[in-house]
């Protein structure tokens, strides 16, 4: 089946992300531009511009009014998703490299790189107090002296975000208190990214190690283990199967060197079960950095290096196998 391809980027991309609903799929690279597209046909609906620097990250909030993004601009920024107004500016001393709304969409969370002497904060904002955007104040911030976070989510019901660090460890810390609440290393390198399941039970993590591992998101108990022989750049879990997608290739620098055979830009999909791999699917010309599953589990997307997003339908197979099986 063709994919969709999306081209509304001139840099590589750093995240894609689907809305609940699964209509709208944003995308942001390492551009100053933020799209958003009709992920049914590919149209674009519209750019949110602002950024002076590459975007590392994107969410928007339950029902879809909001959209927060994370750039190396040394910015945090909130938009109106429909008109495409810029809210809220938050500066930082540091580039913003992950960002996200709560369960209720009220509470938004960042964290900023460490670099130029300024150490790795997650930072906590409650959007129903104006005073705390307007003042640069958040309720609440969070130190990570020793390793820099490079992926982090919400937990179930916004009690805690789960934080992957640039060392492989693994936290979660209260967004009430701002304690550690656990921690744990499974990872021997960098974790590049975090995903949650649908029901918020699990999640799975991409890392530079070459496995892409299960956890359990309360106990951050590790369920699952899934190996490839290349760094794992991005995973994501279906909602309505047992499967799992990866999306990786080798480090961008060597990107030239190789041929796209060896250099296996394929996305890989794995049993969640079984941890066996069952397929692959080609396309991109460089290592996938993103991937995501359409919350109604009937397509998948996934941004590379290359600078193209493409949305990929499930053929009605897909599904009669899995029912089969």
């Amino acid at each position: 089946q063709k994919p969709i391809l999306l081209q509304g980027h001139e840099r590589s991309i750093t995240q894609i992300k689907y809305n609940r609903e699964g209509d709208l799929l944003f995308t942001v690279a390492k551009d100053p531009i933020v799209n958003v597209w009709y992920s049914v046909n590919g149209e674009r609906l519209g750019t949110y511009s602002g950024h002076t620097g590459a975007v590392w990250c994107v969410d928007a909030d339950w029902d879809t009014r909001h959209v927060l993004t994370g750039s190396a601009d040394n910015s945090c920024r909130l938009w109106d998703c429909e008109t495409g107004k810029q809210l809220a500016l938050v500066k930082t001393s540091s580039a913003v490299r992950t960002c996200g709304f709560d369960f209720g969409g009220n509470i938004i969370m960042f964290s900023t790189d460490k670099q130029m002497g300024y150490q790795c904060f997650v930072s906590f904002f409650d959007l129903r107090d104006p005073s705390q955007i307007e003042n640069n104040e958040p309720y609440m911030k969070i130190p990570c002296s020793d390793s820099k976070i490079t992926s982090a989510v919400w937990g179930p019901l916004g009690e805690f975000i789960i934080a992957g660090h640039e060392s492989g460890e693994l936290n979660q810390f209260s967004a009430k208190s701002g304690e550690q609440l656990s921690n744990i290393k499974e990872h021997t390198k960098q974790i590049n990214d975090i995903q949650t399941s649908r029901d918020m039970t699990m999640f799975i993590t991409a890392s530079k190690d070459n496995t892409a591992k299960l956890f359990d998101c309360t106990s951050l108990e590790h369920l699952k283990t899934f190996r490839t022989e290349r760094p794992v750049n991005s995973a994501a879990l279906s909602p309505i199967f047992d499967h799992v997608v990866l999306g990786g290739g080798q480090e961008a620098m060597d990107v030239t060197t190789t041929s796209t055979r060896i250099g296996k830009f394929e996305a890989r999909f794995f049993h969640l079960a079984f941890e066996e791999e069952f397929g692959r699917v080609k396309g991109h010309f460089g290592p996938i950095n993103s991937v995501a599953f359409h919350p109604d589990g009937k397509s998948y997307s996934s941004g590379g290096e290359d600078g193209y997003v493409r949305i990929h339908y499930f053929d009605p197979q897909y599904f009669e196998f899995e029912f089969e099986a």
